[in-house]
């Protein structure tokens, strides 16, 4: 593997996760309302969002689909995934940008419904005003990079 950081940061997330997975087994019909849904801290991101594992495992070769809640006023530093990044807007409005650092005034105000999807490696960063739910999408393994790795919150 190219990175093996993102290996092993792709195993912290699903270790940490496992206990919000509804469901583990990717193939079986499944029909999961919201109020279903089991929302925990994501130990990879700045403290105050919340993850919500619909379908995985994330650390394993394949489909994943989470739910990540963000409080007003949320930064995420300058990151990349090794996999597609697949983001759909549910509620609130997710800013985004690309680059090496963050930089509020060249993001793109992404509304519900909208979608945003970031190639492998990319650079970018992400910010809210209010409140913001998105879903992410994507196959596993997944991982993430700190441009910075100051800005990891797992070396605090």
């Amino acid at each position: 593997m190219k990175h093996p950081t993102a290996m092993a940061l792709a195993l912290v997330i699903g270790a940490a996760t496992a206990p919000l997975v509804l469901a583990q087994h990717h193939g079986a019909h499944r029909m999961i309302m919201s109020g279903d849904l089991r929302w925990g801290p994501v130990p990879s991101l700045p403290p105050g969002a919340q993850i919500a594992v619909i379908e995985g495992p994330m650390n394993e070769a394949v489909p994943f689909t989470i739910r990540l809640k963000f409080p007003a006023n949320y930064v995420i530093p300058a990151h990349s995934h090794p996999a597609i990044e697949r983001v759909t807007v549910l509620s609130g409005t997710f800013h985004m940008g690309t680059g090496d650092s963050f930089d509020r005034a060249k993001t793109h105000a992404l509304t519900p419904g909208a979608i945003g999807i970031m190639q492998p490696g990319t650079n970018h960063y992400a910010w809210t005003a209010e409140e913001t739910i998105v879903q992410l999408n994507g196959n596993g393994p997944w991982g993430i990079t700190y441009v910075n790795p100051a800005d990891d919150p797992r070396r605090r």
